[in-house]
């Protein structure tokens, strides 16, 4: 358990995980669940699902734990979600947006979008914007991004943001990573003292169903320095959990330690016109 540097300041409290049913985002799980959170587990498979709770109940003896099912890729499942989430609590007191993909092929979505783009961080904008007054009213609250420190190699352009004129798998992601961390630090600045904190982390290079998906030339001398999920969750729990890092927000953390993202993460006008372009491809409303 990542309990060195946690307390039980977080049990009874309730969180959400997304990408729950497996790699980091189920060890992330089952260590607020045994902390003595409430979790719910936001997973695309529902069997999958039912096993990480039966495996979580198992290891923690928790009785707290909430599946929902929805796929990420979709915004109307993502605004499903978040309705059905607020009609079971009347709060969230920390949300970690841990769900990614890595696609060597591009595709869409049903909703039109690029789906890593769509999936590592539409997704995350849309659930949290969706969430965000729940948030607030629990506040102090946290919300955790997981991005890596793949983000270093992008870029953003504006001009072919879903890679309709060039589109490279591993590219993509590390845009889509940039993305959450641009994300993350607008956010911290848009929420400002509401009591809501918002972080960002690279897990590591971590052994999980990812890494499957990623060409052979990469895959091979990454084994070499895979870290295992348990390790690789260590920053996300404690940037939910610590209260080291209570009042700490708009940071970028790797192995629970703040530390500088990429120059292009930390333009403000990037971030900023990346926020707007974001709401225009999820609908949402910002007032």
């Amino acid at each position: 358990m990542a309990g060195t540097n946690t307390n039980k300041s977080i049990a009874g409290k309730i969180c959400m995980v997304t990408g729950a049913n497996s790699g980091i985002g189920k060890v992330t799980a089952l260590e607020l669940a045994g902390l003595g959170a409430t979790v719910a587990l936001v997973c695309r498979s529902r069997d999958k699902g039912e096993d990480a709770i039966r495996e979580i109940k198992q290891k923690t003896g928790s009785g707290s734990l909430d599946l929902m099912v929805a796929d990420l890729s979709s915004q109307a499942e993502i605004r499903r979600l978040a309705e059905e989430f607020q009609n079971k609590h009347d709060r969230l007191d920390v949300l970690v947006n841990n769900a990614g993909v890595f696609l060597r092929e591009r595709s869409v979505t049903r909703d039109g979008i690029e789906t890593t783009f769509a999936v590592n961080h539409l997704a995350y904008f849309l659930l949290t914007n969706l969430l965000l007054e729940a948030i607030k009213l629990s506040a102090p609250a946290r919300i955790v991004s997981v991005s890596s420190r793949a983000h270093t190699s992008a870029t953003i352009d504006f001009d072919d943001l879903q890679g309709e004129h060039q589109y490279g798998g591993w590219s993509a992601y590390c845009k889509s990573k940039l993305a959450n961390i641009l994300f993350t630090y607008e956010l911290a600045r848009r929420v400002g003292d509401s009591g809501v904190t918002a972080n960002c982390l690279h897990p590591g290079v971590i052994a999980t169903g990812l890494l499957r998906t990623l060409p052979k030339f990469l895959e091979l001398p990454l084994k070499l320095f895979l870290s295992t999920p348990e390790k690789g969750a260590e920053t996300s729990v404690y940037l939910a959990a610590s209260p080291e890092v209570e009042r700490v927000t708009g940071k970028y953390f790797v192995k629970k330690r703040a530390v500088a993202s990429s120059p292009e993460s930390q333009d403000v006008e990037t971030a900023r016109r990346l926020w707007e372009v974001s709401e225009r491809l999820t609908c949402l409303n910002p007032g």
